[in-house]
């Protein structure tokens, strides 16, 4: 079977274990459609998945319970158990213990994708503090997953729906840290990677890149900040005439969004987190997804929060949880398409039908 027929492994870890996560996690994975695309992998633990179904009065369906990856069933969603200890379920209330569940299932998912028992990974919503300790100690899953799973590699945060694709030069950090982190060669080097995955993740040939500003109004010719004059706009130059990337700007980020320029680019580049975050999020909050482009893996997972405030009511939607889904699906298809057409043909040939048929074949009709 090919590898865009198969069923893909899609491992699903259930996140803060007192959110909105395994609410959505059980609605996107519980129809008929979503088992005709893949075979869904929960992480968590069945004792806390059943606490949920029954807070939530959702509709019940089969569940494969297994301790280990290697023993899925192709035709109903699995459960990996991976939390051992007894965690209290508190809805709508953060708690270290929610803390711990949620990255005891990340870091089984991560083992069992690295070691190929699963073939892409979605991560539901946790709460960035209740989940450090010794063992997790990053701004968020992006970094975890650089570290833990990129081979040194850098992640890019992209966020997607449609033709709309929102990357970013600075990730979860303080805004009074964006200006200091902001240089020419790293913004160049995120045009770099962003130009890579609209092709190979997305399929876009020639794609177009819009460059955000970081003052407002662009910096007003110096007026309101110099960034764009001293940083951003030789990095665009760089990449235009030496990368060969079709990047433009820098737009003010008010404009750009309010007037919707962003229709006529396959992607954006902002600065910082709530720049890009923000109007995308006003955009497409309830289909949005946030992929971590740059690494060896696929990873997405829905652009929503832990979502305390509403846990445990049976009223979350589900719909970025299920485009998320989808995204990690076909991403890891297009990455597979790109990659087998830039492959060298004759090696492939030789190895096929022997090296004499080839040569034979290569001289017919000269």
């Amino acid at each position: 079977m090919s590898e865009d027929n198969k069923k893909l492994k899609v491992g699903i870890t259930l996140g803060d274990t007192n959110g909105i996560g395994i609410e959505v996690a059980l609605k996107a994975v519980g129809v008929p459609e979503m088992m005709d695309m893949c075979i869904p992998v929960l992480y968590g633990s069945s004792k806390i998945v059943s606490y949920h179904r029954n807070a939530c009065n959702l509709p019940g369906f089969q569940i494969n319970h297994t301790k280990s990856a290697q023993n899925l069933k192709g035709n109903m969603p699995n459960l990996v158990e991976c939390i051992n200890q007894e965690i209290k379920v508190e809805l709508g209330q953060p708690s270290k213990q929610a803390g711990l569940a949620s990255f005891l299932a990340l870091e089984a998912a991560v083992h069992d994708l690295k070691a190929g028992h699963i073939d892409v990974l979605v991560t539901a919503p946790i709460s960035k503090d209740n989940i450090q300790s010794d063992q997790f100690h990053f701004p968020g899953h992006t970094e975890y997953l650089e570290s833990a799973a990129g081979d040194g590699s850098k992640a890019l945060m992209v966020m997607c729906t449609g033709n709309l694709r929102v990357a970013l030069v600075t990730m979860h950090l303080p805004l009074s840290q964006v200006p200091g982190a902001l240089t020419v060669d790293g913004i160049r080097q995120r045009l770099l990677q962003f130009n890579t995955t609209l092709k190979r993740d997305f399929g876009i040939d020639g794609p177009r890149i819009a460059v955000l500003s970081l003052n407002p109004h662009a910096g007003e010719n110096g007026i309101l900040g110099t960034e764009e004059h001293d940083i951003i706009i030789p990095a665009i130059q760089q990449s235009l005439d030496e990368d060969g990337v079709q990047c433009f700007g820098p737009y003010a980020a008010d404009g750009f969004f309010g007037a919707r320029h962003y229709r006529r680019f396959d992607g954006v580049l902002a600065m910082y987190h709530d720049q890009g975050l923000a109007p995308f999020k006003t955009i497409a909050m309830d289909e949005g997804v946030n992929f971590t482009a740059g690494l060896p893996i696929v990873r997405t997972s829905p652009d929503h929060g832990t979502g305390y405030d509403i846990a445990g009511q049976g009223i979350a939607n589900e719909s970025s949880m299920r485009h998320a889904i989808y995204t990690a699906i076909d991403v890891y298809r297009s990455r597979i398409r790109y990659d087998e057409m830039r492959q060298n043909p004759l090696p492939k040939l030789f190895q096929d039908r022997g090296r004499d048929n080839v040569k034979l074949d290569l001289t017919k009709g000269e």
